[in-house]
């Protein structure tokens, strides 16, 4: 075998790390807790399916890429819950080595590569990171959404605390954020999430 081959095989088997990585989300019919792979994989299909709503025109391709890399980073990082804030403090530190270590692994020409999808990605400044972004977040909503916000409800996440997260859907996919706008506001009446008046009474 020679060096490259053997060097993408050896990234190719530490991504069976990532099926390890546990999320705080669970699967629909209150399954079991969701791992990273089977979020990107998952994210990653919903973008080609609804890559009809991206609010500009996407490589859909690169972006299906960047959600397949987007978790990648924690095999040695972690899965840091989005509304742990805590957790977030060092997220950029830990996800930084993790993505010189793992990417590392791969020969020079697609490494790099690669860890140029991941930036661009955490960056979320270009028309495909932005719809991809979108998909990171429609997806465990989702999931929340058909266990009865289950997992909102667990973490006592307040509404300011969803939607500073879910706004940013509206960046990739105006339509989209319209669904998950709905989507809040039931589970917001239904007490699932706190609302604001709760928020400001236990201030």
């Amino acid at each position: 075998m020679n060096e490259r081959l053997g060097r993408q095989l050896a990234f190719a088997l530490e991504l069976d790390k990532e099926k390890n990585v546990l999320r705080q989300t669970h699967l629909t019919g209150h399954g079991r807790r969701e791992n990273d792979a089977e979020h990107a994989w998952h994210m990653a299909l919903m973008a080609y399916l609804l890559r009809e709503y991206a609010n500009e025109p996407v490589d859909i391709a690169r972006v299906m890429l960047m959600c397949l890399l987007h978790d990648v980073v924690e095999i040695d990082a972690g899965d840091t819950y989005a509304y742990d804030e805590t957790a977030k403090e060092s997220q950029a530190a830990r996800e930084a080595a993790a993505a010189e270590r793992i990417f590392g692994l791969l020969p020079e020409d697609q490494a790099g590569e690669f860890r140029a999808l991941f930036a661009e990605f955490d960056a979320g400044e270009s028309a495909d990171a932005r719809f991809a972004r979108a998909m990171d977040n429609l997806q465990p909503l989702l999931l929340n959404d058909s266990n009865d916000g289950g997992d909102w409800k667990e973490h006592a996440v307040t509404a300011s605390q969803v939607y500073g997260r879910q706004r940013r859907t509206s960046l990739g996919s105006a339509e989209l954020f319209r669904v998950t706008d709905e989507i809040l506001q039931r589970h917001i009446a239904a007490g699932h999430i706190r609302s604001e008046a709760e928020e400001g009474g236990n201030a």
